[in-house]
């Protein structure tokens, strides 16, 4: 039987847990006194103020280095390869490294340039490799609803992502549920209750150790009665044994085909970013147990290992839905490249 958390109507319930506005009459004098909202600008800058402030750790650490290296120095053969090894210690990759360094020798070998010069070139060339994969996670209005299956290991973010998610989309006045498939883990359901609660969003659950394809299949039913507009979907990630897991995965799947041959509509790989070069086994293990569609990076605010998205963008080719710089619900937002390119080297 599916559990929702109902929806508080009040502002004085919202903050506080209370009852509904009928039930609280001094409801209109405290909305009068509501901060005016911000306006998307407003909104836009606090966001890239968050991401250069979270990726602080990996834009000090390449920023120094490229400081040391090109104080007073011609970008000649030695400097330039002494360049491409920081970039791959800073995990860019080998391949972006190379990339990076070469586009550089072609408009400036053998000039004098700053450290201020090069983290420009560096940015610019980091947002060309990233711009591709910057792709938002499109919900098609016409699906009623759209369904998207969330993976990755424990530990990850993944419950939260799907939290912050519910919240951005409710945010924008559609109807999203939630469904609690990592059933092993019963911590995982109640932190998507206390979600439901914050965002006023229905959580589908079952009891732990409950089939997940099962839950899956009855919250896939529910959300098509309701004619709801997304429906996010949480799934288990123990790594410890691969061939349970990957069995499970795709009975999640095959089990939701039997009633919409087209879903899931996307499947979302959650990964670490402080698991650095790591994060490549994880798309390759996910890769080969479902058709990830998309990737999203939580916690680069806690590392310094901020430039493996750059790697994984150039490797994999997956579009980056959204990246997450701290624990706020509001700190998980699209990807942009520009701006993350521009945050990687602690540029304004």
């Amino acid at each position: 039987m599916s559990e929702q958390t109902p929806k508080k109507k009040g502002w004085l319930g919202r903050v506080f847990g209370g009852g509904t506005a009928e039930e609280t009459p001094v409801v209109e004098a405290v909305v009068e006194a509501e901060p005016e909202r911000k306006t998307e600008a407003e909104i836009k800058a606090g966001w890239l103020a968050r991401i250069r402030q979270g990726l602080s750790r990996s834009s000090s650490k390449l920023s120094q280095g490229l400081t040391d290296l090109f104080t007073k120095r011609k970008l000649d053969a030695a400097a330039l390869e002494e360049l491409e090894e920081l970039l791959i210690t800073a995990d860019l990759g080998v391949v972006t490294a190379a990339k990076v360094a070469a586009l550089l020798a072609k408009t400036r070998f053998d000039q004098e340039i700053s450290p201020d010069e090069i983290r420009q070139a560096l940015a610019e060339e980091i947002a060309e490799v990233l711009e591709p994969v910057a792709i938002p996670l499109r919900l098609d209005p016409a699906l009623k609803p759209h369904v998207v299956l969330v993976v990755g290991v424990n530990g990850s973010g993944k419950t939260t992502t799907i939290g912050k998610l519910a919240k951005f989309y409710r945010d924008q006045g559609l109807k999203v549920t939630m469904a609690a498939g990592d059933t092993f883990r019963a911590a995982a359901v109640e932190q998507l209750k206390v979600w439901g609660e914050r965002t006023g969003c229905p959580v589908i659950a079952r009891d732990q150790g409950a089939d997940a394809a099962g839950l899956a299949f009855d919250a896939l039913k529910e959300c098509q009665a309701r004619q709801d507009d997304l429906l996010l979907i949480d799934t288990a990630g123990r790594l410890q044994n691969k061939t349970d897991l990957m069995a499970e995965l795709q009975k999640i799947v095959r089990v939701l085909r039997k009633q919409d041959a087209t879903v899931p509509h996307d499947v979302l790989l959650v990964l670490d970013a402080t698991v650095g070069q790591n994060a490549h086994s994880q798309v390759e293990i996910f890769k080969s147990m479902t058709e990830v569609s998309g990737l999203v990076l939580t916690k680069l605010d806690g590392t310094a290992r901020g430039g493996v998205l750059v790697a994984l963008a150039e490797k994999f080719k997956l579009p980056v839905h959204a990246i997450g710089v701290g624990e706020g619900a509001d700190d998980l937002r699209p990807f942009e490249a520009k701006a993350f390119a521009r945050g990687l080297l602690g540029l304004e």
